[in-house]
């Protein structure tokens, strides 16, 4: 009896924060908001965070979803979040970020990139923006080719290569990230215009055609060093991304 009252609370608090969102592969699940105070340059900053699930099955019986939490092994694979600062649904003027996760510049604090400073800059554009979230993507690290790949392209790129030719020596193209469900879970979030942070077009291009109103970009430069001046270079000469 215990156990039965128990794992009915359990549901009760849980699947008010569940929202379905219908994919062609399936469905996303969508767990939030949660209150997530965040250490911000020293200060301490409120958000609402949301993290999402990718799944096969389709169904609004939440209790099945929780009931197989613990047999899909989920930390072996990266889930998505997203954190969310003031009123994002209603303000008429947002902003966002699409951060591809970094494991070596966003945990680490390595100067060979500049994702540490872009995820950090990036929260702090949107708090002082007064609205705005930022979209952590898991899946995407060295631009989709996984973690420990991206430590073999770093090998050849203490030897000479770009960061383009070393993702193509090992068999993967330049870019192969996907943001059909940040998209997803966006337009969930939000129906109004948004200002993308971004100095890649793929991400901009990839909002329009998904049919979401974007009212403008803004740039999001900056932490140059010796250590990844190549990098941002090839970014602009090989990538495309634009720079002003």
């Amino acid at each position: 009896m215990t156990q039965t009252k128990l794992e009915s609370k359990v549901l009760s608090l849980l699947e008010d924060k569940i929202q379905l969102i219908k994919t062609e592969e399936g469905a996303i699940y969508l767990v939030g908001p949660i209150r997530l105070p965040v250490n911000l340059y020293g200060e301490t900053v409120e958000f609402k965070w949301y993290c999402w699930l990718n799944c096969e099955e389709v169904t609004k019986n939440y209790e099945r979803i929780i009931d197989k939490l613990s047999s899909f092994n989920l930390a072996e694979f990266q889930q998505s979040s997203v954190l969310v600062y003031g009123d994002f649904e209603y303000d008429d003027d947002a902003i966002i970020r699409f951060h591809s996760i970094c494991h070596t510049g966003d945990i680490l604090g390595s100067k060979r990139c500049d994702c540490g400073f872009q995820l950090k800059q990036s929260m702090r554009n949107i708090v002082e923006h007064g609205t705005g979230a930022l979209f952590y993507l898991a899946n995407h690290e060295g631009r989709g080719i996984g973690l420990f790949s991206k430590a073999m392209a770093y090998i050849l790129q203490e030897n000479d290569y770009d960061t383009v030719e070393a993702n193509e020596a090992l068999g993967f193209v330049d870019d192969s990230r996907n943001y059909s469900d940040a998209i997803a879970v966006l337009k969930v979030l939000r129906n109004k215009p948004v200002t993308l942070m971004t100095n890649n077009p793929r991400k901009l291009k990839a909002l329009k055609e998904a049919g979401l109103p974007v009212s403008g970009r803004e740039a999001l430069w900056g932490d140059r060093s010796e250590y990844n001046e190549k990098y941002l270079e090839t970014k602009v000469n090989r990538a495309g991304h634009i720079i002003e």
